[in-house]
């Protein structure tokens, strides 16, 4: 912080390592600890390294150049990737051990031709398609692939791992019948002559809400995090922790007489004299500007203040009237958190977007410094 960081992202280490122990107690299994995304807009290396000593088993991105960033920062744990190109070259990925999540023959093919060239067997994960018509080998495809997959395995040029597919959270009824799918592609896959170490299916919403669904790994995003996959239960019902508390701070305070006009447009005008605080963040820094006129709040001093008039690209002004006298500039404000230690939850601006809480930690913006805090949040 060499300017004295106005705009900050306390991520809390004791947070993560305590969900990522608490999956795991759960399921009885190994976790991946998905990182995309610049872990969900945490921090990739940040998260990456407390998942690891909170117990997961391995990390994992979508992009090969997430996995290779996560490398170069240090990090030796095995990483699974399944996110491709049609021109992708696997040859530093399999010379760097990221894992190879691979979807159709053609991408075993590329990998078993870098294995040949880096002079190194490459690991892959076969990701197959159960049902969410997403990424993922179709059904007609598995018999060529496995067969292939365990013709490379004896020729030593890739080593087979896991097998894993995606539920499309449909459902009781769709998530059996996906798993019959992927239990049926197992089975396949066997008869192939290759036994795979990991089997996954279950993410975040299975690996909280359906045993069947835990195979022996589990691959999780969202709850890591310590964020509900549910719109009905909360992270504490759900025994987690948040590990992202967005600050802020006042930079300045400017009293105003009843009927003055706040920011662009004066769609706010203020009803009575009050006190309003300009606070550094906008929708640069992934404050949707759209929160302009919602109800959305902060805390400021530890109570719940409205954002009031348009949210700008680098600011916002919050109504902090009964508060006058009590702060001043620098006065620390929290746009989201922990809702346990009295914070705003970042799902009410969720439920005022009309989307999830994925969606609004993964924005938040590059301005925005990470910072990791190896303490029990206060």
């Amino acid at each position: 912080m060499r300017t004295g960081a106005m705009r900050v992202a306390e991520i809390s280490l004791p947070a993560i390592r305590q969900n990522v122990a608490h999956l795991r107690n759960l399921t009885g299994g190994s976790v991946i600890v998905v990182v995309k995304a610049d872990g969900y807009g945490h921090g990739a290396r940040i998260v990456g390294e407390a998942a690891l000593a909170g117990g997961a088993a391995m990390l994992a991105t979508a992009d090969l150049e997430e996995a290779l960033a996560l490398r170069e920062a240090g990090i030796e744990a095995p990483i699974l990737c399944w996110l491709h190109g049609a021109r992708v070259d696997f040859a530093e990925p399999v010379a760097s051990d990221i894992e190879i999540g691979v979807s159709h023959l053609q991408q075993l093919e590329a990998l078993a031709d870098a294995a040949r060239r880096v002079g190194r067997r490459a690991t892959a994960q076969l990701k197959i398609d159960t049902g969410l018509s997403r990424n993922g080998a179709a059904p007609e495809e598995w018999p060529e692939l496995f067969a292939r997959a365990a013709e490379l395995s004896e020729e030593g040029l890739v080593r087979v791992r896991g097998i894993f597919s995606h539920l499309a959270n449909a459902g009781d009824e769709h998530d059996r019948a996906q798993a019959a799918q992927f239990d049926r592609a197992i089975a396949m896959l066997r008869e192939a002559g290759v036994d795979p170490e990991m089997k996954h299916l279950a993410a975040s919403a299975a690996t909280l809400s359906s045993p069947h669904l835990h195979y022996n790994t589990v691959r999780v995003g969202i709850a890591a995090y310590g964020l509900s996959p549910f719109a009905d239960k909360t992270s504490a019902q759900l025994g987690l922790v948040p590990a992202m508390t967005l600050r802020s701070e006042i930079v300045a305070l400017r009293g105003v007489p009843a009927g003055t006009g706040v920011s662009y447009g004066f769609n706010h005008v203020c009803e009575t004299a009050t006190t309003l605080a300009l606070v550094p963040m906008g929708y640069a820094d992934g404050m949707p500007r759209a929160l302009n006129g919602s109800g959305a709040w902060v805390t400021v001093a530890g109570e719940p203040r409205p954002i009031v008039g348009r949210i700008g690209m680098d600011q916002f002004i919050v109504d902090v009237g009964p508060l006058a006298g009590r702060v001043s500039l620098g006065e620390p404000v929290v746009l989201f958190g922990d809702p346990e230690l009295g914070h705003p939850p970042v799902e009410t601006w969720a439920g005022l977007m009309r989307t999830i809480n994925y969606e609004i930690v993964v924005g938040v913006g590059p301005r925005v410094l990470r910072i990791p805090v190896d303490e029990d949040p206060a």
